[in-house]
């Protein structure tokens, strides 16, 4: 396993994070399963887990909790909150009120008393960068958490965010958490820059593009994965971002193969090459999963590797600019840019 440090935290981290997503209803996966992949992955020399409040509404927090018991101090343990809890007007985005709130829920599901990161799910344009950093700087004061960090920020919302820390007299977010894999490449292009030039740790998400990279999706080949079942509409080869996808992981598999590497590999070596990334996310269901994802661990790609890559996808580029999850929502939503 390699380690880096976090941003400017000077915490070291592991180079592959171990992402709690599919604990719970999610991936059906059982608490017995959470706790054997835990073991697995402190075992291999993974030291990071991300969780958030919202995987299966707190569900994930619980059995990660369960899952780290006795040995929390062996865990860099990250969280995250900002995505709706419920129905109530109140309970979601960037608030004092409602961080502060979701914090002590997400300590009691997870059963200890800091973590030691907190992160932002998603940029919040009803409230002020100045309201959520003061919210985050008394939490760390208070020992709450170690330090915070954003995720799927756009680019310019991050330079925001650190210019009010600086005015405000603030702690800074020190994490960026990005989409980020050879399919979906957008952030290479805006993101990754800014993160580098403001000293921020990168954790990205979906290196394996929601199973696109991780091998099981080829030409000829029924679709029938996890991730497939529950957004099938990601998976229709009759849409032409798929079909690009797919024309794309066929040439990826052959680089792959003459590199004696498994798409996995190749996936996550490619991410993790980034000067500007400090790990990648993986999000497995079972222990068979994480053994898989592990085998990347030490995987460095060749310049040869790389330039291949960049023939197939090129830098900068999104194959599905549909799904990008840091555009700014004026181009999403007509009303905000039409009178």
């Amino acid at each position: 396993m390699q380690y880096r440090t976090l941003g400017r935290t000077g915490v070291q981290v592991s180079s592959l994070v171990l992402g709690a997503m599919n604990f719970g209803a999610i991936g059906r996966t059982t608490q017995d399963e959470a706790t054997a992949i835990v073991d697995a992955a402190l075992e291999a020399g993974i030291n990071l887990i991300d969780t958030a409040d919202m995987y299966g509404a707190g569900e994930s927090e619980e059995m990660v909790g369960k899952a780290i018991a006795g040995r929390r101090d062996d865990v860099v343990l990250a969280t995250k909150a900002g995505m709706p809890m419920g129905d109530g007007r109140n309970q979601r985005g960037g608030s004092r009120r409602w961080l502060v709130t979701e914090l002590d829920n997400s300590l009691r599901r997870l059963g200890v008393d800091h973590v030691d990161l907190y992160q932002v799910h998603r940029w919040d344009p009803e409230t002020a960068d100045e309201e959520t950093l003061s919210a985050l700087t008394d939490l760390q004061r208070a020992g709450k958490i170690r330090y915070f960090g954003s995720s799927t920020f756009p680019a310019y919302r991050i330079v925001q965010a650190q210019w009010a820390a600086r005015d405000h007299h603030l702690s800074r977010y020190v994490t960026e958490q990005p989409s980020y894999s050879i399919l979906q490449r957008g952030v290479e292009a805006h993101v990754l820059p800014v993160t580098e030039q403001y000293g921020l740790g990168v954790l990205v998400w979906s290196p394996l593009a929601s199973g696109w990279l991780s091998g099981a999706v080829r030409e000829g080949r029924e679709i029938a994965t996890h991730r497939s079942a529950i957004r099938p509409e990601r998976f229709d080869l009759s849409v032409p971002s798929n079909r690009a996808r797919l024309d794309a992981v066929e040439q990826l598999a052959k680089v792959a193969d003459e590199a004696g590497l498994t798409m996995i590999q190749l996936a996550l070596g490619f991410v993790t090459a980034h000067p500007a990334v400090t790990s990648a996310i993986v999000g497995p269901r079972t222990p068979d999963h994480l053994r898989a994802q592990l085998a990347a661990a030490d995987t460095v790609l060749s310049a040869d590797v790389l330039d291949a890559v960049d023939a197939i996808v090129a830098p900068g580029v999104d194959l599905a600019p549909e799904e990008k999850y840091d555009t700014p929502p004026a181009l999403l939503d007509r009303s905000l840019r039409r009178r």
